[in-house]
């Protein structure tokens, strides 16, 4: 099974859980098709094929400005390769931090009709992904 968007009742439950949590951080796992895929944007499509690294780069060029009007940020982003604890079946090409400053201010910054023009990029890119909601601090006194 693959997975590319929210679905309504985990977009629901994220809200109730997370809401007036203050800052959140979206742990992303990314697994990028060999070759984008533009059928569902081709007003996005470009003149030659790209990779699907290539497409969520053109993402991430579109969406940095937009985040960044929002208040979030980009903690990480990095390359990955096999699980030292995991499945080994599990492979995942990128993996990405991105802070917002409350879930509010995510789903906000997830309606901006700027983002939505170019989130096309995103799908085109990608074969599968995980989208994982963190709270908490980097002060860890355990």
């Amino acid at each position: 099974m693959k997975y590319l968007e929210v679905t309504a009742e985990a977009g629901k439950k994220f809200y109730q859980t997370y809401q007036g949590r203050g800052k959140i951080v979206m742990l992303n796992l990314l697994k990028f098709k060999v070759n984008a895929n533009y059928n569902a944007f081709p007003s996005l499509k470009p003149e030659q094929e790209i990779s699907g690294k290539e497409a969520y780069e053109r993402y991430m060029d579109g969406t940095l400005p937009e985040l960044k009007k929002a208040g979030g940020k980009v903690l990480f982003y990095g390359t990955a390769t096999d699980f030292l604890i995991g499945p080994e079946s599990e492979k995942w090409d990128a993996a990405l931090l991105v802070e917002h400053h409350s879930v509010e201010k995510f789903i906000q910054f997830a309606k901006n009709p700027d983002y939505l023009k170019i989130a096309g990029h995103r799908t085109a890119a990608l074969e599968d992904s995980r989208l994982l909601p963190l709270t908490g601090s980097i002060d860890f006194k355990g």
